[in-house]
């Protein structure tokens, strides 16, 4: 590794540690081997209360989740907050074995639970596209004869009932192709309507431009076939620019007719975790 990588790694963690820091109580930290690679997860909350393993948005890191932990859900649950493997976090994939298709998310997932050996059933819980791989779990966990979830909240999720729009698409494009800090910000500002984000997760996610690309899994979306089981509870966010909240909230109240479908106004896509944390907390505990 060059200096500039040691530099450019070194500076991640940093900024990682820093909002890590600000969640409520001590966080604690395991790193799980999967099949896949090592799995970062951060932990809180009381060791006897009801498990909730949460999935971030691309990009965002599993330490997005501690604003809902100080709005109360790690008082109420002990939280999972997975930083997903490929994508900026602690997480390191293994070579020569990468994550190539929904199927093997599902095989990750199943080994991440298997390692935190959390008592069942387990909530699952994911932001945009952690939401898509939470979904897909589940579809594939409902057809087992012993399923491992609970409870599936779904937040403001992205290619699960709705495309993305054109637009969003191309003004994220540039970031995707090749992201710097000016424009990972300048994508959040856009998307939020200018919210007041956390300065230090801001911070953190200047760091992630610097982070080694690999391209996320995609593919079909989730068949909700099963789901009718399992508690569903899935909140889109009102002022979401990556697609229309109310078409894609009656498209999932269209295929989940027993799910709880809610729209939240006045937040936006990537602001969600952060901004209307004290609602999704409640949301979790509903």
């Amino acid at each position: 590794m060059s200096r500039t990588s040691s530099f450019r790694a070194a500076s991640f963690r940093t900024a990682y540690d820093e909002v890590l820091g600000r969640w409520p109580g001590p966080a604690e930290a395991v790193e799980l081997p999967t099949p896949y690679g090592v799995t970062r997860v951060n932990s809180c909350g009381p060791a006897g209360a009801p498990p909730l393993v949460l999935l971030p948005g691309g990009g965002a890191t599993s330490t997005v989740w501690g604003a809902c932990a100080a709005a109360g859900l790690a008082r109420t649950h002990r939280m999972h907050a997975v930083d997903l493997v490929g994508d900026p976090g602690l997480s390191v994939p293994a070579p020569g074995r990468a994550i190539r298709a929904a199927e093997d998310l599902v095989g990750w997932l199943d080994a991440v639970l298997d390692g935190l050996g959390a008592p069942g059933p387990v909530g699952l819980g994911g932001h945009s596209y952690g939401a898509w791989i939470a979904a897909h779990y589940a579809a594939a966990d409902a057809a087992r004869r012993s399923p491992r979830l609970g409870r599936l909240v779904l937040l403001d999720p992205t290619q699960v009932f709705a495309g993305l729009r054109p637009g969003y698409v191309l003004r994220a494009l540039p970031m995707l192709v090749r992201p710097t800090p000016r424009r990972i910000r300048s994508f959040l500002a856009w998307e939020t309507g200018g919210a007041p984000l956390d300065p230090a997760w801001l911070r953190l996610q200047d760091e992630t431009a610097a982070f080694p690309a690999v391209r996320p899994v995609t593919g079909p979306r989730p068949d909700p076939t099963g789901l009718g089981e399992l508690p569903v509870h899935i909140l889109f966010a009102g002022r979401a620019r990556c697609h229309d909240a109310a078409r894609a909230a009656r498209a999932a109240r269209g295929v989940l007719p027993g799910a709880r479908v809610d729209v939240l106004p006045g937040v936006s896509h990537h602001a969600l975790p952060l901004t209307a944390a004290p609602e999704v907390a409640r949301l979790f505990d509903a």
